[in-house]
């Protein structure tokens, strides 16, 4: 794993723990310890190792995202909003009137948009602007659970060549994972016009 610039004490939980090492790396990916393309590889590696074990792997990375999501969200709860502003720059007005329209499909958007998405901006925008946690962890969860999937997938499938795939194509992935889920979510829209986005 030294070819992912892990510390050596990662290395030897994931190596260790296998699907509990793979939540704790998505975890930690989620708040304030960032292994960019970390999480996305040693899933691949894992699943390729193990494929009968893919969709664990994917529910415990699934699982690892939305709780680290959870823990800045809930951070930026207990803050304030000025702390955001000096982070998000210019971007906090257009992040803020986002999130009082709509944060549910913004937090969905934000989560399944290529690099260099700043989602962590989201992440505290939704805590601090007191969007629904509930609503959040479901909008990170449908995002993730396509994401991480999707990998597991390409890696039973095409073996160690998933991993240059990803690496070679992690843009086009990203956009047409996010077309899907806004395709899925304007059907819904057009099919159900008098319903009104439920407060979770």
């Amino acid at each position: 794993m030294d070819k992912y610039h892990v510390p050596h004490w990662l290395q030897a939980a994931i190596a260790a723990s296998g699907g509990l090492g793979l939540f704790l790396m998505a975890f930690l990916d989620s708040t304030f310890l960032p292994f960019p393309s970390v999480n996305d590889l040693l899933l691949v590696d894992l699943c390729i190792q193990s494929p009968a074990r893919m969709p664990y792997y994917a529910l415990m990375a699934t699982l690892g995202s939305i709780s680290g999501c959870l823990f800045l969200f809930f951070l930026a709860r207990k803050g304030e909003e000025a702390a955001f502003h000096e982070k998000a720059g210019a971007q906090a007005p257009k992040i803020r009137a986002w999130m009082q329209r709509n944060g549910f499909v913004t937090v969905l958007v934000a989560a399944l948009a290529p690099p260099p998405t700043p989602f962590k901006f989201f992440v505290l925008g939704a805590g601090v602007f007191g969007m629904s946690w509930r609503s959040f962890a479901l909008a990170i969860g449908i995002a993730r659970t396509l994401r991480f999937l999707g990998e597991g997938y390409l890696a039973v499938r095409y073996g160690p060549q998933a991993a240059q795939f990803l690496n070679q194509h992690r843009v086009a992935f990203g956009i047409i994972s996010l077309i899907t889920v806004l395709g899925f979510y304007l059907v819904v829209r057009i099919a159900l016009p008098s319903k009104r986005q439920p407060e979770v």
